[in-house]
């Protein structure tokens, strides 16, 4: 399905869910404008489709002890596949990179950490990035304060 697709109601119901999660099904079709049953059907087939890939709580970092976030500007050491399989597989295992994308640019991946402080951070990057063995440079921005964390998707 794309977004095209998607009608009125389906794109209210992703907003509502987005900003307030899972709600009992009466309270989200008040909030869309349906009755119970249709409402109920949409989510379940935006929940098949994969359109809604889950539920999770938001964590405060800040409060859950993980005041600070990093991001790297990450070089592999050459572009050969098998290097960048498993690059890619033993960065999706890390548990202090929350979010990891391969870009277009001077660096190949670019990783959000978010860890604990800056011995937490020193100790990801020594004791588990840079002993890959795969990275060649490491460019890190600590983030200072967050202005927005974990935004809604501008479903339309």
């Amino acid at each position: 399905m794309t977004a095209k697709a998607l009608d009125s109601y389906d794109l209210k119901l992703l907003r509502v869910l987005q900003t307030e999660g899972r709600m009992p099904i009466v309270d989200l079709a008040e909030k869309i404008g349906l009755s119970a049953t249709p409402t109920q059907r949409r989510v379940q087939r935006l929940e098949a489709e994969g359109i809604i890939a889950g539920y999770a709580a938001r964590i405060d970092r800040q409060r859950a002890g993980l005041g600070l976030t990093v991001f790297l500007q990450v070089k592999v050491d050459g572009h050969h596949e098998r290097k960048a399989a498993l690059l890619q597989q033993k960065l999706a295992s890390m548990p202090e990179i929350v979010s990891c994308h391969i870009v277009s640019g001077d660096a190949d991946l670019v990783a959000e950490v978010v860890v604990a402080d800056l011995a937490a951070y020193e100790a990801f990057l020594m004791g588990k990035l840079l002993k890959l063995g795969i990275v060649k440079e490491v460019r890190s921005s600590i983030s200072l304060r967050a202005l927005r964390v974990d935004g809604a998707l501008n479903v339309v």
